[in-house]
């Protein structure tokens, strides 16, 4: 019998798509389908995919305004280009990797790859079905090339999305995280001097603007900012410098660090959100950055998965409210509801061929 093998195309764009992506195979695998994992950045000649990477985050750390216009001209604009040189470029070098891995579905969890697999589908080069797993709350139109076969979304809003502008299926699944953080419910501990733990995260990178979060919380009196700087060393020394917080690097361990935090504040509104609110955690995005990372966060605040603070005077009643525990059960009620959709394993039985 032959063995069903699906091709994820992720990128590393930060840590995020990859981990879903990750979590996505070894789900797969324990259904006993062989899931290979690629970065479609890797597809690129020249190493362009790495100089792109590297742009990408130098834009997003020092200028976010370039990104913010980017973002509404070529991710947000009903006048955005159908499809891109780079597209192209992804789209030739995956169907060659398609022929030479045969599988029997490819699922993409990166906006890039959704656009070359659905380019390869409209033209008739990629003969087994496409599906998009849309990792953001808010869809933007670089994830709806209506080549692919349909999308595999986090809220039912996303998913009349979708439908309406591709006209073709979209179904709601379950965040999809690790166990671990499932398994580790919110124990919050307080710091020395019984002030709540806050965990601040602000991605793999480090970037946003974490050292004005930081002061907030800390001048009020009330928190201790947790603060994860990723691989940004000099967030680190910088908020090392400043005290006032924990500043921490690169951290194996976030699951536990949620599990003992009063409230997650979080800048990009994407999969660390849905972690949180898998431990149990009350999410709360405060100067998200511009482009995916604001537009997530409005869209995480209609579907109550989380709040979306404007200043500092927000984010402190808003964390003020979660003493509560009316409130805060309230709170985590209307978000766990994520979780009590259908497990994305669940639907990819029926839907992989």
């Amino acid at each position: 019998m032959s063995t069903r093998r699906v091709l994820i195309l992720s990128a590393g764009m930060g840590a995020g798509h990859d981990r879903v992506a990750g979590e996505l195979a070894r789900r797969l695998t324990t259904m006993g389908i062989d899931a290979e994992v690629t970065d479609v950045l890797d597809l690129l000649p020249l190493r362009s995919g790495h100089g792109m990477r590297r742009g990408y985050g130098w834009t997003v750390r020092h200028a976010p305004w370039l990104y913010a216009g980017i973002y509404r001209v070529f991710f947000a604009s009903p006048r955005a280009p159908a499809i891109s040189p780079l597209t192209a470029l992804v789209a030739a070098r995956l169907e060659d990797l398609v022929r030479r891995r045969a599988p029997s579905a490819l699922i993409s969890t990166f906006h890039v790859a959704a656009q070359a697999a659905g380019h390869l589908r409209a033209h008739g080069r990629l003969p087994v079905p496409s599906l998009v797993m849309v990792t953001d709350f808010a869809v933007h139109g670089l994830w709806l090339h209506p080549g692919n076969d349909g999308h595999l979304c986090l809220t039912p809003a996303a998913v009349r999305e979708v439908r309406a502008a591709t006209g073709r299926p979209a179904w709601c699944h379950a965040p999809v995280v690790r166990p671990e953080f499932r398994r580790l419910r919110a124990a919050p501990a307080l710091a020395p001097g019984g002030r709540p733990r806050v965990l601040v995260t602000a991605g793999s990178w480090g970037v946003g603007r974490v050292e004005e979060t930081t002061r907030v919380l800390s001048d009020s009196g009330r928190y201790l900012p947790v603060v994860l700087c990723g691989e940004n060393r000099r967030l680190r020394r910088s908020l090392n410098r400043t005290g006032g917080c924990v500043a921490l690097g690169w951290r194996e361990d976030v699951p536990e660090l949620m599990a003992a935090s009063y409230a997650v504040i979080d800048n990009a509104s994407g999969l660390t959100c849905e972690e949180a609110v898998a431990a149990g955690v009350p999410v709360i995005c405060y100067r998200p950055i511009p482009g995916h990372g604001l537009a997530g966060a409005r869209a995480m605040a209609r579907a109550g998965v989380g709040v979306h603070a404007r200043d500092g005077a927000e984010l402190l009643v808003a964390l003020d409210r979660l003493r509560s525990p009316l409130e805060r059960g309230r709170r985590l009620k209307r978000a766990g509801a994520l979780f009590e959709r259908r497990p994305v394993e669940d639907l990819l039985r029926c839907l992989l061929p």
